[in-house]
């Protein structure tokens, strides 16, 4: 029996995204163009140390991580390992280990220049996220590995990091930034699609963004209700423009408007089918 070929995509990838990375890539090329502070010969040198840099904190890690956290295996962790499994057949990811840490905060990351990618889910998540909301964290971080946000982050902020005078510098903080609010759009979309269902990815989003669990309907209205508060103070957009996430509020409209298009639903459908495809390759 011929074996159908798992659905491998990218067009998820939030619009704005290349476009972004193209225009912070040609801020730093004028910068260097119109400073002498900043020589062709030096930018090149810096940016090859600041990912050098990136490299040795990633095997640094990855150390660090043997004795802080246990890898998701079926052994270890035959339920996570299952989700884990889930998600990946879905979004096709390049290799990734999954680890769990024994970090207090409610978060997740993913780090890594080589493969295999790594990916850490603080051990709290396990115990506020219901199984599609862990689907929707697992998607978020695979979706970073698959678009390339691990290793080009570590490239584009080289390049933002350039020395030039003060003003020119803060120019290319603030576009390094637009592109990492741009690329946070882009997991989240992989991380519904990982789950399938906008209310959970909603939930997940909620309960990352107040820092701890939500057990009932009303105690996520009040969540939407305290969220939505925070983006309409003064400061808001100003905290935003200074942040790599953009505001809860902003990634849960986002996300809205996504899940009502005709292009989230025949993708949600071929990348269910993954499912299927790698049970029939198994």
């Amino acid at each position: 029996m011929a074996v159908q070929r798992a659905f491998d995509t990218t067009a998820y990838r939030y619009p704005g995204e290349h476009v972004i990375l193209a225009l912070t890539i040609l801020a730093v090329l004028a910068i260097i163009a119109l400073t002498a502070t900043a020589t062709v010969c030096l930018s090149v040198v810096f940016i090859a140390g600041t990912v050098l840099f990136a490299y040795g904190r990633t095997r640094s890690l990855h150390r660090d991580l043997v004795g802080c956290a246990f890898p998701v295996t079926p052994q270890e962790a035959p339920g996570l390992a299952r989700l884990v499994a889930e998600t990946a057949a879905r979004l096709q990811p390049r290799p990734v280990r999954v680890f769990v840490s024994r970090q207090r905060s409610l978060n997740a990351y993913t780090f890594g220049l080589s493969s295999p990618k790594v990916v850490v889910l603080n051990s709290p998540l396990l115990q506020v996220m219901d199984e599609d909301e862990m689907r929707f964290v697992l998607g978020h971080e695979f979706g970073h590995v698959r678009l390339g946000h691990t290793w080009l982050n570590s490239l584009v902020g080289g390049m933002a990091g350039i020395p030039s005078p003060s003003a020119l510098s803060a120019v290319l903080a603030m576009a390094f930034l637009w592109w990492n609010r741009a690329c946070e759009h882009s997991a989240d979309r992989a991380g519904l699609l990982a789950c399938g269902r906008p209310d959970k990815a909603t939930s997940a989003l909620l309960k990352l963004a107040v820092g701890s669990d939500l057990d009932t309907p009303a105690e996520i209205d009040q969540a939407l209700r305290q969220v939505g508060a925070a983006g309409s103070h003064p400061l808001a957009n100003l905290s935003e423009a200074l942040s790599t996430h953009p505001r809860a509020m902003k990634r849960i409209e986002e996300l809205r408007s996504y899940a009502a298009s005709a292009a989230y639903r025949r993708m949600q459908e071929m990348v269910d089918a993954n499912l299927t495809s790698t049970a029939v390759g198994a």
